[in-house]
Parts: C-alpha cells; structure tokens; sequence
C-alpha cells in the first residue's frame, strides 16, 4: 500500500461523498475529533491495566466511537447513514455519573494535572471542547450534520473530566483547587436539591 496520493498537493482532501478544501469547516471538526482520539491513545499508554482494566475498556470503546464521530461528520452523502447512536451517549451518562460517585466531592473548579494519564485525559478533555465548538459551526453551515456527534461531543467532554479525577484519586493524587475558585459544584449541587424539595 502507498501512502502518499499526491491528491491533497493543492489543498483540498476527500470526505465521505464529495472533495472540500482542506481547511474546510469540516474537515476542521472531523480533524479535531482524530486529535482527540490521538490523546485518548497517549492516556492508555500511561495506565496500569492491574488499576485501570475497566477504564481501558471505556477507552478503547471511545476510540472507536471517536472514529464514527469523525466518520458522521465527514459524511455528505444523500442518505447519510450514520454510526454514532444514542446509546453512546446514554453509556457516557451511566459511566459519568459512576465515576463522580467514586472520586471524593467537589466543591471548587481544579488545575489541570495530576497523574501523567490524567493529564493527558485532560487535555483530552480541552480538545473535545474544540471538537465540539467546531461542530456547532459545522452544525450551521449544514444543518443536515450529525446532531448526535455535536451531543456526544458534549458529553465526553464531561466524561473526560470525571475520569480525570478518578484517575488521580485511585494513585493517590490529590486534586489541586484553583485558589480563587468559589464553591461552584456544591452550590450547584445543593440548587439541585432545593429545586427537588419545591
């Protein structure tokens, strides 16, 4: 197999259905998803399997699931037959929700770091947001794209900082607090406790 095609000297580069320059809005959406999953890889390679075996399946799941993200949005085809579903993001919701009861409250927003492996989820995490930004532009220029990848990119993203947590919890790293953070998540929290009380 060659890997070069010399297509793409010009500036433009094939999607699914058609040809787009390069810095298409498209192309910077789908881009941004494989960037994502690029440091979804680099955080596997920094996770003990003995501590971790159930967070690399979740890994391993999101990166094939970023590979049908990218796929959704690179697809401009009549029927446009997508990949991604629902169930990815309702999986995402029940992983969430068990990774915030496993880490230790939050009350303040925290910096970045921590483990190497949380580190790189992090920066996962930022880069999600990108991707997820990119998509609502794409999102507005065709308004036929994958409402479902835009959802799911919201939804990782928090996956991504749960995780984050989870990971320096269980190596014994203690989050570092951003100093002039208010207590956002409890207040937060506690707004959702009265609103159950009403």
């Amino acid at each position: 197999m060659r890997l070069y095609t010399r297509t793409g000297d010009k500036g433009q580069t094939s999607i699914i259905g058609g040809r787009v320059e390069k810095d298409d809005i498209r192309v910077e959406a789908y881009g941004t998803v494989d960037e994502v999953n690029c440091f979804v890889g680099q955080a596997v390679t920094q996770l003990d399997a003995a501590i971790f075996q159930d967070v690399l399946e979740d890994l391993e799941k999101i990166q094939h699931e970023l590979f049908d993200c990218g796929g959704d949005l690179a697809n401009v085809t009549k029927t446009r037959e997508l990949k991604l579903t629902m169930e990815s993001i309702d999986y995402l919701e029940t992983k969430i929700d068990e990774l915030i009861a496993e880490a230790p409250e939050l009350e303040r927003f925290i910096l970045p770091g921590g483990a190497p492996a949380a580190a790189s989820i992090h920066i996962a995490r930022t880069v999600t947001r990108r991707a997820e930004r990119l998509t609502v532009s794409l999102l507005k220029a065709d308004p036929e794209c994958s409402e479902i990848a835009l959802k799911y990119l919201n939804r990782l993203s928090d996956y991504f900082f749960a995780l984050g947590r989870v990971i320096n919890f269980r190596l014994n790293h203690k989050d570092v607090e951003y100093v002039r953070s208010a207590r956002v998540f409890r207040e937060g929290k506690r707004k959702e406790e009265n609103k159950g009380e009403e």
